[in-house]
């Protein structure tokens, strides 16, 4: 069952900060299975209102199918991108709360079929949304060396980037890249044995963002969600490597200040007004006892700010 491959990570820290007990709506951008809207719905009251969307067609059919009977409940398969068209489409002016997990979920790591496991053969895919063009093996065997190497450093933050990317472009020649196996080895015969493991997680890590553009997906989210939030509404991020977190990061911090001008300006021209206030002095992290339970909790970050 899809449920039995997803637990929800920083459950009660994430809903704490986000559902504020009185009437509203509410906005997930990473449903998954449900886990996160589930405690969402059991937290709101009957006149609140929690619209979700998730990309992958199957956490989308699992959900839709799973709160058919929640009048509270409004589903898409949509990229939480368009939170301001979805918005639209509901007749919504602002959230109460706004919701992401950037996580890929636990079934999607697990499922074969999915192609983004690098434990076993399947299709070199990693597309959340299978309406994407290029895919993971359009990259590989068809990128330059350097534009492979850019990719795994800038996305995957590994140091033998430009090496792994070398020994790609000589494989192929000889044969076309198309199973997560196919690349495994690759990168298994340039990398010594007790390194492999956190090197396959960063390559295809890499890859996953480059192909799904995660990051600046996520910075348009996150602008559009500042937009969309009401005054006193709340925003709640979990994240899972370090690029992400610095994105939500940043962006909070920018939405804080009241001036951007260069230092040098006597006076400020720039006009900026504060819209956010930080509600994590710093990222709120698993429990020894949550990392314990769920192993892929251990990398999370919660983030979570306030419109003013």
């Amino acid at each position: 069952m899809m449920n039995d491959h997803h637990t929800p990570v920083l459950l009660e820290e994430s809903l704490n900060f986000l559902v504020m007990g009185r009437p509203g709506f509410y906005f997930d951008g990473t449903l998954g299975f449900g886990g996160h809207a589930q405690e969402i719905l059991k937290r709101i009251n009957s006149e609140s209102t929690l619209v979700a969307t998730d990309i992958d067609l199957d956490a989308f059919k699992y959900s839709k199918e799973k709160f058919a009977d929640e009048k509270r409940f409004k589903v898409y398969n949509f990229n939480f991108s368009q939170i301001d068209l979805i918005a639209k489409i509901e007749s919504i002016k602002s959230f109460d709360g706004i919701f992401a997990d950037l996580g890929v979920s636990s079934f999607q790591l697990d499922n074969i079929a999915s192609g983004f496991t690098y434990r076993t053969e399947a299709n070199l895919d990693l597309r959340m949304d299978k309406k994407i063009v290029i895919n993971a093996a359009d990259v590989v065997n068809s990128f330059s060396e350097d534009e492979l190497t850019k990719i795994f450093f800038d996305f995957g933050e590994e140091r033998n980037s430009k090496l792994i990317a070398r020994k790609i472009c000589e494989r192929r020649k000889e044969k076309k890249i198309t199973t997560t196996l196919d690349l495994s080895e690759i990168i298994a015969s340039v990398t010594p044995f007790k390194f492999r493991v956190k090197t396959f997680s960063k390559i295809f890590q890499a890859l996953r963002i480059y192909v799904n553009d995660e990051l600046e997906t996520l910075r348009v989210f996150l602008n559009k969600s500042v937009d969309l939030l009401t005054s006193g509404g709340k925003i709640v991020i979990l994240s899972y490597h370090s690029l992400e977190d610095r994105i939500v990061k940043d962006i909070f911090k920018y939405e804080t200040l009241d001036c951007v001008c260069p230092k040098d300006f006597p006076v400020c021209k720039c006009g900026k007004v504060p819209r956010l206030k930080i509600l994590t002095k710093k990222p709120v992290t698993p429990s020894e006892g949550e990392i314990r339970l769920n192993v892929r909790a251990r990398s999370a970050k919660l983030r979570a700010a306030e419109r003013i």
